[in-house]
């Protein structure tokens, strides 16, 4: 019975949700899901790679940004490998950041694997929030496949905000099909 309920919610969830589709070419495609219809998404196609942002259609302070590359060389091919880039790049944030250092943390994926390093503002800890100035921002890193990598950014007014969990449960929810013929 529980098994029923949790099918039939599911299914009404997704009959609600907000889908955007990325059309990589030959490297397959990527659906996006949010569960309330507050946000537009805005894609941007350069060739080498896909510029997607997520925008509240109302007065959410929150944003998200995904660019999604396909490297020649796979060289994020583990997961230890693709922890300490994340750490890398993060490190320059941590020096301004509450928590004072880059710790990555994996995220629950569908597909494929990857890791977030999370920042509060010293600056806003406390105050109200400010439009467009967010107080907490989430960096990450996601390989999907050999020649798919995504690039994540989360920026909102906490990190248990519903904002956020809307947005990292977009990213964590996502799903990816590789191309006919392509490896996973």
């Amino acid at each position: 019975m529980k098994k029923i309920l949790l099918l039939l919610l599911l299914t009404a969830a997704s009959l609600c949700a907000q889908s955007q589709e990325l059309d990589l070419g030959t490297h397959g495609r990527i659906t996006l899901y949010l569960l309330d219809d507050g946000w537009k998404f805005n894609v941007s196609d350069y060739g080498d790679r896909l510029l997607v942002t997520i925008t509240p259609t109302g007065d959410v302070n929150a944003t998200c940004s995904l660019t999604v590359t396909f490297p020649d060389r796979d060289r994020l091919d583990t997961k230890s490998r693709l922890k300490d880039e994340v750490e890398v790049r993060a490190a320059r944030l941590a020096d301004q950041s509450v928590e004072g250092r880059a710790v990555a943390k994996e995220y629950s994926l569908r597909n494929g694997f990857g890791f977030h390093c999370d920042f509060t503002d010293p600056d806003l800890v406390g105050k109200p929030p400010q439009k467009d100035n967010f107080k907490n921002i989430s960096m990450g890193l996601i390989h999907l496949a050999p020649d798919v990598l995504l690039e994540v950014g989360i920026s909102a007014d906490g990190f248990k905000s519903a904002p956020y969990q809307a947005l990292l449960g977009m990213v964590e929810g996502l799903d990816f099909t590789a191309a006919a013929g392509r490896a996973r």
